[in-house]
């Protein structure tokens, strides 16, 4: 299976600028895999320690903070030497131990010749919290759940081939429009977490991916309720599960009350906020205007939360395979597909997508691409634009409207019809 994290990686490790990484990402994606193989495939020796199965690891950064010292101290634990450049020292579920947390200032101060690279499950909650880690002494790199062109690499080669072959403005055959739609439905399914799409790629199972789902969201929410930090476990969990209804609601804004009646913005927020820093979700703010920059028109307390992999919510949901695969206008189809376009649009703009409300009115997404803006409408079918989406492009006149459909890949006026299948594609086909 291949990563493109991996790329990422393969820079950090060959630039100049480099820093200790520090490895996000929910639990299950896929992070200890990344670590090991990078260290396999591009160093002559892979160093591991793990700290939560290796309780006794900790004392020796509780006892240290000399880095020289401490890979000593490593390399006697390994029973080679660990060589800079050579060796890569990965420091697993290093949230277990916050002193070797604290180290990797002192490696990148005083032995940056040796290449360090740490994960762990819910990182980014401690990462969030101010003083948990050395600002500017570590390179951070966020691994999310598979996208769908590496889903399609793993499931189906010779039409990832084709996939990657797409142009802008490229005149596009039926038979392979209709492969990758087929292939976007199953990834509707399946979603991107690395243990179901290995498991497809090998059963073609649908009931073993419904199975491993259903354990994964178990495993989810058992780790909200080891959770004793000081915000409320159990209100992480009720936001969790409140989710599927949020995104059910007509206009898909959260809102506390649906949490539980009566709730209130200060009795969830540090919950949505953790769940947001796991990587358990995404928040996408409302903004009172659709101009640059966008982040200075947020309305901070109006915003939607998406699940991090659409797999998982399609699971939550509860929703039977056969109305995604029979393509019929079942009731969740647009907050699902929503989730599906969101998903891959991120990280893909340097600005996070908003989308635009107000009124009537309703744009489902706004992105920054330099100092355009532009609007994006979602369609989980074929149908066409809203009027208020063309409306929008008759107000604001954008260089770029893009919408996300079924259809093939057309120009219809000022509208650029991109088929659901080639969102992970979208800036490269602007």
């Amino acid at each position: 299976m291949k990563r493109k994290a991996m790329e990422a990686l393969i820079q950090w490790k060959e630039s100049e600028e480099r820093k200790p990484m520090v490895l996000k990402g929910a639990r299950q994606v896929g992070k200890t895999w990344l670590m090991k193989a990078f260290g396999e495939t591009c160093y002559s020796r892979c160093a591991y320690f793990n700290f939560d199965e290796e309780e006794a690891l900790k004392s020796i950064f509780a006892a240290n903070k000399d880095p020289h010292r401490i890979v000593a101290l490593l390399s006697l634990i390994v029973g080679e030497k660990i060589l800079p450049g050579e060796t890569l020292i990965v420091f697993d579920e290093i949230q277990e131990s916050p002193e070797a947390l604290n180290t990797l200032k002192y490696f990148r101060e005083k032995a940056n010749e040796y290449h360090v690279i740490a994960a762990g499950s819910l990182l980014g909650t401690l990462l969030a919290r101010p003083k948990s880690y050395p600002v500017g002494m570590v390179n951070l790199l966020t691994l999310s759940p598979l996208t769908f062109d590496e889903f399609l690499e793993a499931a189906d080669p010779a039409l990832f081939d084709y996939y990657v072959s797409i142009r802008k403005e490229q005149p596009m055959e039926q038979i392979f429009h209709d492969r990758l739609l087929e292939a976007y439905h199953h990834y509707l399914i399946i979603g991107g977490m690395p243990e179901c799409v290995a498991s497809w790629v090998k059963y073609k199972d649908p009931g073993r991916i419904a199975q491993i789902q259903r354990e994964l969201i178990a495993v989810y929410e058992n780790d909200f309720s080891k959770h004793n930090g000081k915000v409320n476990s159990g209100r992480i969990l009720m936001v969790f599960r409140s989710i599927v209804a949020q995104l059910a609601k007509p206009n898909e804004k959260f809102m506390y009350g649906a949490v539980r009646e009566g709730g209130r913005a200060r009795e969830f927020e540090e919950a949505i906020e953790w769940l947001v820093s796991a990587g358990m979700l995404h928040r996408v703010y409302n903004v009172s205007k659709a101009e640059h920059p966008l982040a200075a028109f947020e309305k901070q307390g109006q915003f939607k939360l998406f699940v991090f992999d659409t797999g998982l919510l399609k699971q939550m949901a509860g929703m039977d395979n056969q109305a995604i695969l029979l393509r019929s206008d079942y009731q969740f189809k647009g907050p699902l597909t929503e989730n599906y376009i969101l998903q891959q649009l991120h990280g893909q703009f340097e600005a996070a997508p908003r989308y635009y409300a107000e009124k009537d009115k309703e744009i489902d997404f706004i992105l920054q691409y330099g100092t355009e803006i532009i609007p994006v409408e979602v369609k989980g079918g074929e149908k066409k634009a809203a009027p208020s989406f063309k409306q929008y492009i008759v107000d604001h006149r954008p260089k770029y409207a893009l919408r996300f459909s079924e259809r093939g890949y057309r120009k219809d006026g000022y509208i650029t019809n991109l088929p659901l299948y080639l969102a992970r594609k979208t800036r490269e086909l602007l």
